[in-house]
C-alpha cells in the first residue's frame, strides 16, 4: 500500500511539472500582455519600464526557473491585470465552481445510475428503449445549447428561474442541469453495460436458479460488483466537469473558475491561468488516485500494489 502511494506520488508530481511547464511556453507563444494593461498613449518608454516591472524583459529560461521557484514555495503569484494575489482570487472563486460541480454530480448520480439500472433489468422492453433514446438525446446536445435552450424557456419565457448569476438555490437549478447532463448520460450507459454484464455471469444464474428473489440479488451482489466500472469513469467526469464548467459558467454568467479562466485568458493574466489550470490538473490527478484506492475497497480481486 505504501509503495502504491508513493509510487502514485511521484507520477502526480511528474505530471504536474509536466503540465506546468505546457502552460507555461504556450502562453508565452500567445503574446506580450504588457500592450493590453498600458493605455493607446503610452510611450515606448512606458512599455519598456512595465516590462521591467513585471519581468518580461528577462530571457525565457530566466522567467520559466523563477516561476518554477515560485510554484516550489506555494507562491501563485499576482495578477497584473487584477492588481490582487491569485491566492485571493481562486478562493472567491473556487466555492462558486465546487457547488456547480456538486449540483452536476448529484444530477448524473441520482438520474444517471437508476435509468442505466432500469435500462440493464428491463432491456429489450419498450420502457428500456425510451430511456435509452433520453440518454442518447443527453448525450448528443452540446452543453452551450441546452443551457441556452433552458434560459429560454424556464427563465425567459416561463420565468420559473433566474436566467443567470447565482445567490440562491434557484439560481443554481439550471446550470447544474445543463453541466451534468452529459455525465448522466454517460453513467446511465456505463451502468448499464457493467449490470448487464453482472447479470450474465454464473452466480447470478445460480443464485435465480435457488430461487433467489432479484432485489436481493440487486442489494447484495450487482450494486456492488458494478461499482468498479462507475468509480473509474467519476474520475474522468471530473475532469469533464472542470471543462464543461468553462461554458455553463460563461452562458450563466456563474463567477466560478470556469468564467475566471475565459477572462483571463482574454486579458492574458499568465499568473492566473497558470494557477487554474495547476489546480485543475491536481484535481484530477487526486480523484484518479482516490478511485485506485476505491477499487480495492469494493473489489479485492484488485490489488494496488499491481497498479499503474
Amino acid at each position: 500500500m505504501l509503495i502504491f502511494l508513493l509510487n502514485r506520488l511521484f507520477q502526480a508530481l511528474i505530471t504536474a511539472f509536466g503540465v506546468l511547464t505546457l502552460v507555461f511556453f504556450i502562453q508565452r507563444l500567445t503574446g506580450d500582455p504588457t500592450a493590453l494593461l498600458l493605455p493607446e498613449t503610452a510611450t515606448q518608454e512606458d512599455f519598456e519600464a512595465m516590462r521591467r516591472t513585471l519581468g518580461f524583459d528577462r530571457p525565457l529560461i530566466e522567467q520559466y526557473f523563477a516561476f518554477l521557484g515560485d510554484m516550489l514555495r506555494f507562491d501563485l503569484g499576482k495578477s497584473f491585470v487584477q492588481n490582487a494575489p491569485v491566492s485571493e482570487i481562486l478562493a472567491s472563486r473556487i466555492p462558486q465552481t465546487l457547488q456547480l460541480a456538486a449540483g452536476a454530480l448529484f444530477v448524473a448520480f441520482a438520474i444517471g445510475l437508476p435509468l442505466g439500472g432500469v435500462m440493464a433489468l428491463m432491456r429489450g422492453r419498450w420502457l428500456s428503449r425510451w430511456i435509452m433514446g433520453f440518454v442518447l438525446a443527453c448525450q448528443s446536445m452540446p452543453t452551450f445549447w441546452s443551457g441556452i435552450m433552458m434560459i429560454m424557456v424556464f427563465g425567459v419565457w416561463l420565468k420559473w428561474l433566474p436566467p443567470s448569476g447565482t445567490g440562491s438555490f434557484a439560481h443554481l437549478i439550471m446550470p447544474s442541469i445543463a453541466l451534468g447532463l452529459l455525465s448522466l448520460a454517460t453513467y446511465a450507459r456505463i451502468t448499464r453495460s457493467a449490470v448487464v454484464d453482472e447479470l450474465g455471469r454464473d452466480y447470478i444464474r445460480s443464485a435465480r436458479a435457488r430461487g433467489v428473489k432479484m432485489p436481493r440479488l440487486v442489494s447484495k451482489h450487482l450494486l456492488r460488483n458494478s461499482a468498479i466500472p462507475v468509480i473509474s469513469i467519476t474520475a474522468l467526469e471530473i475532469s469533464q466537469l472542470l471543462a464543461g464548467a468553462v461554458i455553463v459558467e460563461t452562458v450563466f454568467a456563474w463567477p466560478g473558475l470556469g468564467q475566471l479562466t475565459v477572462q483571463s485568458v482574454a486579458a492574458r493574466d499568465f499568473a492566473v491561468v497558470q494557477a487554474v489550470v495547476l489546480l485543475g490538473a491536481l484535481v484530477t490527478i487526486f480523484a484518479n488516485l482516490l478511485a485506485d484506492i476505491l477499487y480495492s475497497i469494493i473489489d479485492p480481486r484488485v490489488r494496488l500494489g499491481s497498479s499503474s
